[in-house]
């Protein structure tokens, strides 16, 4: 029988990340979200990942054996089992088939060279500054705020705005749903759920009912 939070925080003390064996991980900053069997969620982190694990920085842990799914930056969707707390998040057993685990290590070779090759980021779509720059964010407690919009492609915008939340942070602009990827000294970044078909689409949503 899984015992709750608080009873496996007691019983098996988080352990620093540096105690952990490393699995063949390769070291990667992907921020993403994660769901806990009881449905709750969350946003995350993961520091390190391999095809078999990842390591997630996460502000609930979980239990060990618990069944969680993820959804990543760059990696999509990854389900599988908690195996260990750490300081501060989890580690977890990454369940994926051959030919998927072959795929996410393409992924992660991307994502742990990029920086260090200085090699592009993945902009998908071309990125232009819309005809109607200016829209609102709501955040998922109702909280609205005006903002303008300096760009935005199919996948992704950057827009001036007066707060910040935090990285992973989900939010509607316009119409559309996004998250926080990144933040900058007049805005934020934020990447689309889903890329839309028609920039003339995009653009329409954005605009002031």
């Amino acid at each position: 029988m899984l015992t709750d939070d608080s009873e496996f925080r007691q019983a098996r003390p988080a352990r620093n990340y540096a105690q952990l064996p490393r699995f063949q991980r390769v070291k990667i900053s992907v921020l993403g979200r994660y769901m806990l069997a009881d449905r709750r969620e969350f946003p995350c982190q993961v520091l390190e990942m391999s095809p078999g694990d990842a390591l997630v920085i996460a502000p609930v842990t979980g239990v060990v054996g618990e069944k969680v799914i993820a959804y990543l930056d760059h990696l999509g969707r990854i389900e599988g089992t908690i195996t260990e707390g750490v300081d501060g998040g989890f580690l977890m057993e990454v369940g994926a088939s051959a030919r998927k685990r072959d795929k996410m290590a393409a992924q992660l070779t991307w994502l742990a060279n990029k920086d260090v090759l200085d090699l592009p980021e993945d902009r998908r779509h071309e990125r232009v500054v819309p005809d109607n720059r200016h829209s609102t964010v709501v955040l998922d407690d109702g909280r609205r705020y005006n903002c303008k919009i300096i760009d935005i492609s199919l996948s992704g915008a950057a827009i001036e705005l007066a707060v910040r939340p935090a990285m992973g942070t989900p939010v509607t602009l316009g119409r559309m749903r996004a998250r926080v990827v990144r933040h900058f000294q007049d805005g934020v970044g934020v990447e689309f759920t889903s890329a839309q078909e028609m920039l003339t689409v995009v653009q329409q949503n954005l605009r002031m009912n």
